[in-house]
């Protein structure tokens, strides 16, 4: 069986999409098990920027069938318009998409309450992308929600449990937000006519995966935002509202683990965070917006420029054994090209004390202090290079350094935007 799982090791944005477009090829199917269009994964095809939120990032190969899973909430109006701009530049989606009847629907009220909530939180405030996703993933614990299913009933009993949602759902945002009503009427007459585009993709998830089941199907699994932003293990409340760990593609898919296959960590070569929250080894003013500025650090779902950082060993290697990681691919390697000095945090100063584990309360993450291991920068390209006897010396040395550091092979390095500016490593950087 050939399956690989896809895990962001960090704070998310590692470059996710350009990992999964790469290995996509000849899988049957790609899947998405976690997250909404808050997820941002962006892939070069030739000088093509195309950015995905919902959407698989392996669907951008022939032949490969794109599965949305359980574990998602999907805004029917966001996954609309990606499949509209897809299919503009000849990439088919709709005879090779599905959705599972399982996964929540995310609705404009959802929107609208996260917005509310967080301006109301002001300093407080997380920091989402403002995309519903909270909100929604709260009404499925609370056991209110809408399901991508429910686009299957009759229109008049569609309409009538939409608009019944809606009138709820302004009840709320006016006795907390005092904010403006949504229109109950259009948003469900809207619904259901995206109902007609959506419903020939929606399916039984459980029959949909039979094959992956058997192992007569293979799958590569795509995950959203990264460990450090799991809803259980990340820095809470600093954290997105679902499983980017790797129990997130079993609860996410209703696949066993027997599925999973391979479980690759993805990390860029420093550290970048979106959002609030924690974050030992950021860089401050001109160091952070200096590698902003080299990595193109802006989030491709909001924007927002990310906040930089030295590569966290601490938090890495608390990444790679929570999800198990068999292998790991090293991201952006060329941002680093030509800085004359490189650090990595190998461990945290805690009230005095050295500590090498990732603390569990966000709490105590902020009072963490890095501990460095300075690196001298090799200061050349290493866009061209295709294979480890092509990178500068100090290259490989850091790469060494980092592979032993996290007790995984690295089984890959990525040295630019483009499907081909990768250097695969099957057996690992120091063999």
């Amino acid at each position: 069986m050939d399956n690989r799982v896809i895990i962001g090791g960090q704070w998310g944005d590692e470059g996710k999409g350009k990992i999964v477009d790469a290995l996509g090829e000849g899988v049957d199917w790609v899947i998405r098990y976690q997250g909404g269009a808050n997820a941002g994964h962006t892939i070069m095809r030739g000088d093509e920027k195309i950015v995905l939120h919902l959407v698989p990032s392996g669907l951008l190969r022939e032949g490969v069938k794109g599965y949305l899973g359980n574990g998602m909430v999907i805004d029917p109006w966001a996954l609309r318009d990606e499949i509209l701009s897809l299919e503009e530049i000849g990439i088919k989606v709709r005879d090779r998409m599905f959705v599972s009847a399982a996964a929540h629907l995310l609705l404009p009220y959802h929107k609208r309450i996260d917005e509310a909530g967080e301006s109301q939180l002001k300093r407080k405030s997380i920091g989402t992308t403002g995309r519903g996703i909270g909100p929604c993933y709260g009404d499925k614990v609370a056991r209110t929600g809408l399901r991508v299913g429910d686009l299957l009933q009759p229109n008049e009993n569609l309409e009538r449990m939409v608009i019944e949602k809606v009138l709820e759902a302004n009840e709320r945002l006016s006795a907390l937000y005092d904010a403006e009503p949504l229109p109950a009427s259009g948003i469900a007459q809207e619904l259901v006519v995206l109902a007609k585009t959506l419903g020939p993709m929606i399916v039984d998830g459980y029959e949909a995966l039979a094959g992956v089941r058997r192992g007569t199907e293979s799958a590569l699994f795509e995950g959203a935002q990264g460990t450090l932003l799991d809803i259980d293990h990340g820095s809470y409340p600093f954290v997105t509202s679902s499983n980017a760990t790797v129990g997130g593609a079993m609860t996410g898919t209703g696949l066993p683990p027997r599925c999973l296959g391979e479980i690759y960590g993805i990390f860029k070569a420093y550290c970048t965070r979106v959002g609030n929250g924690p974050f030992p080894s950021e860089l401050l003013a001109e160091e952070g917006e200096d590698l902003r500025r080299l990595g193109g650090e802006f989030g491709a779902t909001t924007g927002r420029a990310r906040r930089c950082g030295w590569f966290d060993l601490v938090a890495a290697r608390y990444s790679v054994d929570l999800n198990g990681m068999t292998g790991v691919v090293i991201t952006k390697l060329d941002v680093l090209d030509g800085m004359s000095v490189i650090k990595a945090a190998t461990a945290y100063e805690y009230e005095g004390t050295e500590r090498m584990t990732f603390p569990a309360r966000a709490g105590d993450l902020e009072r963490c202090k890095t501990v460095y291991r300075e690196f001298q920068g090799w200061e050349k390209p290493t866009t061209g290079c295709r294979s480890l006897t092509d990178l500068p010396a100090r290259a490989r040395q850091y790469l060494e350094f980092l592979e032993q550091e996290l007790g995984t092979h690295i089984i890959g390095v990525s040295v630019g935007r483009g499907r081909d500016e990768m250097i695969w490593t099957p057996e690992g950087i120091s063999t």
